[in-house]
């Protein structure tokens, strides 16, 4: 049976992030990350559930059960736009990732 550690190894995976990369996106410490996806498994907060879920592109829901909801992005796959952003230098992938939810937040 797969658990939370899995399902969140495979996402990390699946987007080809780095656990560095993905703890700072989270806003946790890497040894936070390695106790959620080492052997132990261990489950972290719910708000840290919440902000490694977010980072992934993923729900709670998913990493904790498993099951896909209607609120999971309709995406099943990253957009050609996110694979490229992943394989930016961190600091490149930050600078756009600001520039781009600066336009966003510009539109609303």
């Amino acid at each position: 049976m797969r658990t939370f550690s899995d399902r969140l190894r495979e996402e990390i995976d699946y987007l080809g992030l780095t656990r560095k990369e993905l703890a700072y996106k989270a806003n946790i410490k890497i040894r936070a990350l390695d106790m959620y996806i080492g052997s132990q498994g261990s489950m972290p907060p719910a708000d840290v559930a919440v902000r490694l879920a977010k980072a992934l592109n993923v729900t709670v829901e998913y990493l904790v059960t498993g099951e896909k909801t209607k609120s999971d992005n309709v995406y099943a796959e990253p957009s050609q736009i996110q694979k490229d952003l992943n394989r930016l230098p961190e600091p490149t992938r930050r600078f756009l990732e600001q520039t781009v939810h600066l336009f966003a937040e510009h539109e609303n």
